[in-house]
């Protein structure tokens, strides 16, 4: 009798397992972006900006960053032209039509994606919407004008933001603090390595 009833209880409870297990949220993807003046971790939100975050996941798994720099800073004291003040870095490929460069995708807007440019925040640079690429900028401090609204950039559509920095936030006030010329870092800071930290 005992052996006749040891493989349902053991079926039940496996049963039970799988069930509890896809309850569970998916498994955030974490990036890790080790520069000249340290390493940046950034989790992403592919359940918010599916288009925006899978885009960068793209050039991280095809390993489409190996070029890439930190080159522009934009602080309180460099945007004399600007009614409207930000403060961020940026990075990415750095010039147009790279030969590691994905097609633009489609802007997907604060509005509809809910993640807000606070402080850390990763978001996409752009001209127009649907211009995004290979190009991403972080927040230094809140940035509610490049959200979807803001006025930073005239057609009022925002950035697409698609994650946050969860650690490095002091590597990124270093590099905001690096020595520029016009916004743009003298010299550019290299970005050794961009990869997808395993779980």
């Amino acid at each position: 009798m005992k052996n006749r009833n040891r493989y349902p209880i053991l079926c039940m409870c496996v049963l039970v397992v799988f069930s509890f297990s896809a309850l569970l949220p998916a498994a955030v993807p974490v990036v890790e972006m080790e520069t000249e003046l340290g390493v940046i971790t950034v989790e992403l939100y592919p359940d918010k900006a599916p288009l925006t975050a899978g885009n960068f996941l793209n050039y991280v798994r095809e390993n489409r960053f190996k070029d890439a720099v930190f080159y522009r800073v934009v602080t309180s004291d460099n945007q004399p032209l600007n009614k409207i003040k930000i403060a961020v870095i940026q990075g990415g490929l750095f010039e147009d039509n790279h030969k590691q460069s994905l097609p633009a995708i489609t802007h997907e807007s604060t509005k509809e994606t809910g993640v807000l440019h606070k402080d850390g925040v990763i978001s996409m640079a752009r001209s127009q919407p649907g211009t995004a690429g290979s190009e991403f900028f972080i927040c230094v401090g809140d940035q509610p004008s490049l959200d979807f609204g803001g006025m930073r950039n005239p057609d009022g559509q925002g950035f697409a933001a698609f994650g946050k920095v969860i650690n490095g936030m002091d590597v990124v006030h270093k590099i905001h603090g690096q020595p520029e010329s016009g916004q743009y870092l003298t010299p550019h800071i290299k970005i050794k390595r961009i990869s997808l930290r395993k779980n």
